[in-house]
């Protein structure tokens, strides 16, 4: 259904050349995901960026001057990330936040809202409602009962006499992910129907252009569903009216021509994500001797690496900048050694298991889940700072305690392994599951092997004692032997467990397809949850303890270890570079 736009130019010309009406043009420009990535600085890493939203403001204050005025769209995902947003969202709430003012600053005319903005909670997405000085779209984000946008559903914008409508849907999938006190008096309903609703009210506006606008990644197995997580595709498909379409949340890049079910040509752009590229429409409009005008829409992706950092951006927000910087560089605690996730993947690791003696210390939990929620960060001994504490921790979930059975338990580590671990039939064999050719041998990209799925659903549990036999089938492996205490462990009974949001609220499949739990299900076993992300539980731990000696509890174990220590060192080598 793609079509080349590789003609795009020569088109423009023989139209504009051809046709003795009138011409008008138009730029489209969105960026999404932008995860905090504002100002041009690496607050985690304490590095400079080459890329950021103040590289891409050089870029439209260049646009600016050469060819006039612009539309510039936001497309989610602004308020999890870096910890400059962090700060203004939970550190220091009294001043500007510093979002609405980079954008607004920016010259932003709309925006859609992201899941990982909702994970901020009312408190911080209501109030930037009220500071962005343009409007937030999220049409099928509504209201029980009445079924009213909770933000403003489409916006109209007119430049250069030209009337844009811009209609905006945000993935469906965000109760997957979120605990429900995060949307509270919202409901998700699906992008499909939502878009079919507000379409022919748009049209009724009589806009030149119609542009989506959606926080949904681009997935064409299933085009009659816009329920789940990336229904761009859906709605491009069975919507007729969209000229355009930008979509995000997948944090890949795109620009493509799609044909819909009604034989129109829809152009599809993606600006991937964190500031580094820049998604881009250029619309001509020619008007001829016939009724209607003709459109011809190309696209183009934009690097910001090419651009130097906005200097009047960075001087604008100079004193944000000083106070992220003097928050992150707080010293919390001093650690007696360094700490890395690549131990994560082949046994009990300092790094995971510093998180599960916060969560069961935290809770008061017979057990713990939890996972690497990085590939590959290391936290080297010494002082221990707030930046650190992203590295460690990177999104802001809530601790959930809440009860399982024993089977449940089995079960759930189960299924978490079965993402993570190969069952191996000897020591030549693949331990972890690595992306792989057609020969079976891994797939290297820039001389590495990569993980095939996400580590941050690769949970371990601490408060156990177990063995993962990869010489068995997946299902059939985890043999839990009693509770670290020398309890005794019993799949017949409940036990309090500490897991994260993310994962209560069905994160990763490890509740509803590994143990068979729903969340409705959960969420009936709930017992307590923490009012502040865990990564504030987290500093405020490390603060009490003032210093830590970093060890692995060694609870749990890859078996058979005269097939995993051989296979162990050749992957550590494939996915780092090094045995380290």
């Amino acid at each position: 259904m793609f079509v080349s736009a590789g003609m795009s130019l020569i088109l423009t010309l023989f139209f504009v050349s051809c046709s003795p009406g009138k011409v008008r043009e138009i730029t489209i420009i969105a960026t999404t995901d932008l995860h905090g990535v504002l100002l041009p600085y690496d607050f985690i890493e304490k590095k400079p960026l080459g890329s950021s939203l103040s590289h891409a403001s050089s870029y439209f204050r260049e646009l600016r001057e050469k060819e006039g005025d612009f539309i510039l769209l936001d497309n989610g995902d602004n308020l999890q990330g870096q910890p400059q947003v962090y700060y203004f969202n939970f550190i220091d709430t009294a001043s500007p936040h510093l979002m609405p003012a980079a954008l607004n600053y920016a010259g932003y005319d709309a925006g859609t809202v992201g899941n990982h903005d909702i994970e901020a909670g009312h408190p911080v997405y209501d109030r930037l409602v009220r500071e962005y000085s343009f409007p937030l779209l999220a049409a099928n984000a509504v209201k029980p009962g009445s079924g009213e946008p909770y933000f403003n559903p489409y916006c109209i914008i007119e430049k250069k006499g030209i009337r844009v409508a811009v209609l905006g849907l945000v993935t469906p999938s965000i109760p997957d992910w979120l605990p429900p006190e995060l949307y509270d008096g919202m409901i998700f309903t699906d992008m499909l129907s939502a878009a079919q609703k507000w379409m022919p009210v748009i049209l009724k506006e009589k806009p030149d252009l119609v542009v989506g606008l959606f926080h949904s990644g681009w997935d064409t197995s299933d085009l009659d569903s816009g329920q789940h997580e990336d229904g761009s595709a859906s709605v491009a498909y069975n919507v007729p009216g969209f000229d355009i379409i930008f979509n995000g949340h997948d944090h890949r890049t795109a620009n493509e021509k799609f044909i819909n079910r009604a034989g129109d040509t829809l152009l599809i752009l993606n600006g991937g994500s964190r500031g580094e590229k820049l998604a881009q429409a250029d619309v001509v409009f020619v008007s001829g001797r016939r009724k209607n005008a003709k459109k011809i829409l190309s696209g183009k992706i934009i690097n910001t690496d090419g651009f130097k950092p906005d200097p009047a951006f960075t001087e604008k927000f100079a004193s944000s900048h000083k106070a992220v910087y003097e928050y992150v560089s707080k010293v919390i605690a001093t650690a007696s050694a360094p700490i890395s996730t690549r131990d994560s993947y082949f046994g009990s690791s300092a790094f995971v298991d510093l998180i599960h003696s916060v969560q069961l210390d935290l809770s008061g939990a017979d057990l713990s889940f939890t996972a690497p929620l990085s590939f590959d960060v290391r936290i080297d001994e010494g002082e221990i700072t707030v930046a650190d504490m992203f590295k460690l921790y990177r999104y802001e979930n809530m601790l959930y305690t809440l009860e399982m059975t024993g089977e449940e338990i089995r079960k759930y580590l189960e299924y978490s392994y079965s993402g993570w671990l190969n069952t191996m039939e000897g020591p030549g064999d693949l331990l972890l599951k690595l992306r792989v050719g057609k020969d079976g041998k891994p797939e290297l990209i820039n001389g590495k092997a990569w993980l095939l799925n996400l580590p941050y659903n690769f949970d371990s549990a601490a408060g156990i004692d177990y063995i993962v036999d990869v010489s068995k089938k997946e299902g059939n492996r985890v043999a839990i032997s009693s509770f670290s205490n020398g309890k005794s462990f019993k799949e017949s009974e409940r036990y309090l467990v500490a897991v994260n949001s993310y994962r209560a609220s069905g994160g990763g499949g490890h509740f509803a397809e590994g143990a068979g739990v729903t969340r409705e299900e959960l969420m009936e076993r709930l017992r307590s949850s923490t009012d502040r992300d865990l990564r504030y539980y987290i500093m405020k731990y490390l603060g009490e303890k003032k210093k830590i000696h970093p060890l692995a509890l060694d609870n749990w174990k890859i078996v058979p270890e005269k097939w995993v220590t051989p296979a162990a060192l050749r992957e550590r080598k494939l996915l780092f570079g090094s045995t380290n």
